[in-house]
């Protein structure tokens, strides 16, 4: 990768995480909701998308081509496994009321395709080369690579639309990384 690209890529990043740590905008006030919609006790807006529900998640994950599922839920945690022609990834909902709705953060972790992982000194380098994306070691040596955004009532497709593209722009830098540790903190600012 050129350091050209490299600029490129950490700039649209540092963009992204930018937009993201702005306040999110207060939604309009909402009409009463109906009697049993209140009783039915639903945690979404009156507009029925919430990304608070990992439901709503999944869904635009599967227009957009990918394939997701839910694999467990635990006490405050849901945890969904994705497959899709640019990545498989797990995304783990935490915070989540008893129903596993209302969550306040989402955590997504790829392991990555290289089996060989880089040495500590790399990937802390790579680390402290991005401003969004961390990577990992898993207890058998493997490279991962993380994002996590909190999640807001009033987050709109739009945003997590953007906050995906963020995520798979952090797998395609970390899997440059691994294709050549020493290259890529060269070239990193």
């Amino acid at each position: 990768m050129s350091v050209n690209a490299t600029a490129k890529t950490l700039t649209l990043l540092a963009c992204a995480a930018l937009m993201t740590a702005a306040a999110p905008k207060k939604p309009a006030p909402a009409k009463p909701a109906p009697a049993h919609a209140a009783a039915a006790g639903r945690a979404e807006p009156a507009g029925g998308f919430d990304p608070r529900n990992p439901q709503n998640l999944i869904t635009l994950l599967s227009q957009a081509g990918g394939k997701a599922q839910v694999a467990r839920q635990e006490d405050d945690a849901v945890l969904v496994s994705v497959t899709s022609t640019a990545a498989d990834f797990s995304m783990q909902f935490a915070g989540c009321d008893a129903r596993g709705r209302a969550c306040r953060a989402v955590l997504f972790d790829n392991l990555a395709d290289n089996k060989a992982g880089p040495t500590f000194a790399q990937l802390n380098a790579y680390n402290q080369t991005s401003a969004l994306c961390r990577g990992y070691e898993d207890k058998t040596g493997k490279p991962h690579v993380l994002f996590s955004m909190l999640l807001f009532e009033g987050d709109t497709k739009a945003r997590l639309a953007e906050q995906f593209r963020a995520w798979t722009g952090c797998i395609g830098e970390f899997r440059n990384f691994l294709k050549d540790p020493n290259a890529y903190l060269a070239a990193a600012p």
